[in-house]
Formats: structure tokens, C-alpha cells, sequence
């Protein structure tokens, strides 16, 4: 991706509805497989407790965010809510690339559509569905991390989010999480052969 040019990589995208089990079927995967590598994604929220700069996102303020999106520095970034914006730097995915990993992306919905557009058949795009929009909404709420206007937005944007399922390579329902890991491992393990 250096003056313009796309290096040569694989990478395996992972996108849901907020709540469905994506980070912790990706964190999974990445304790199994030392040939992955997780693309830290940016953002322009402040860090949640716990979360650490440079480890679960590159934490840039609403100000720093939009001097990388000038700089075009971003295979892809969005808005997801008014002024809470999240982005894959070029930069991040070019260092795992020269470590010899599969990048792994953990996103949302429009951002595992847009890397899927800019990687074509680089990348695996895969879906994980909540068993049901109720389940959903229960697991949001057992984070205890969200207000309950956060819930409501979240769970308007998790139907808009179900209805781009047609646009990834495939989908797995995580009703079981054990199980739902296991059939991951295998499609990225078939990928990647």
C-alpha cells in the first residue's frame, strides 16, 4: 500500500452487530493461531476502562482522527455515531504484512463491507449473527457498560447491521461459543491454505 500499491497479504475480516461475540470469537482465534495477526483499528473515542492505546485501538480524538482522514491515511473509516469515528490505518495493516501474518480485522458491518471491496479475494469476510435480535439485546445489557439510549441506538443500528449479511463471503451463528469458535478456526484454517 506504499505510494499507492497494494502489498501482497491475506486477511481474514470479522463483522456484527455490537454484542454479537465478534471480539471474543477474534480473541479466541488469535490464542489458537500464531499465523494471525490483529489490525488494531483507530478510533476517536476516549478509552473504555481497561483498554489500553496501542493494544485494543489507537486512540486519536475527534482532532487527530480527522488530520489522518486528511492525510489520507485510511484504507477505510467511518462515523459510526456523530463524531465517533473508527478506521483501519494503512500503516497498521502494512507492518503485520511485513511480519508475514494474516491480518485480522475486527469491525463493524460497513467497515468489514468497505475492506472487503478494497481487498476483493485477499480477504475473507465472515459474519458472525446473534442467535436472535432478543439475545442480542440481553448481552448488551449484561456488559452493563451501555445507558439505555446507548442500548436503544445500538440495537436500531443491529437491524440496519443483519440486513448487510448478503454483502460477506459467509456467516456463523453464535448460539454456542466453543462451537461457533471451532467453525471459524475452519474456515479461516481453509482460507488461508
Amino acid at each position: 500500500m506504499k505510494n499507492g500499491q497494494k502489498q501482497s497479504g491475506k486477511c481474514v475480516i470479522f463483522s456484527a452487530p455490537s454484542g454479537a461475540g465478534k471480539t471474543t470469537i477474534v480473541r479466541a482465534l488469535l490464542d489458537r493461531r500464531e499465523d494471525l495477526a490483529f489490525s488494531i483499528s483507530a478510533c476517536s473515542r476516549e478509552p473504555r476502562v481497561n483498554e489500553i492505546h496501542g493494544k485494543d485501538y489507537y486512540f486519536l480524538g475527534i482532532e487527530g482522527f480527522k488530520e489522518k482522514i486528511e492525510a489520507n491515511a485510511f484504507i477505510e473509516w467511518e462515523e459510526v455515531y456523530k463524531d465517533h469515528f473508527y478506521g483501519t490505518l494503512k500503516a497498521e495493516v502494512d507492518r503485520l504484512w511485513a511480519e508475514n501474518k494474516v491480518v485480522v480485522f475486527d469491525v463493524d458491518v460497513y467497515g468489514g463491507i468497505n475492506l472487503k471491496k478494497y481487498f476483493g479475494d485477499d480477504a475473507l469476510s465472515i459474519f458472525i449473527q446473534p442467535p436472535s435480535i432478543e439475545v442480542l439485546e440481553q448481552r448488551l445489557r449484561d456488559r452493563k457498560t451501555e445507558t439505555e439510549d446507548k442500548i436503544k441506538t445500538r440495537m436500531k443500528k443491529a437491524g440496519e447491521e443483519l440486513s448487510k449479511l448478503q454483502n460477506f463471503d459467509t456467516s456463523v451463528v453464535n448460539k454456542d461459543l466453543e462451537l461457533t469458535i471451532q467453525e471459524v478456526e475452519n474456515l479461516v484454517k481453509e482460507y488461508i491454505k
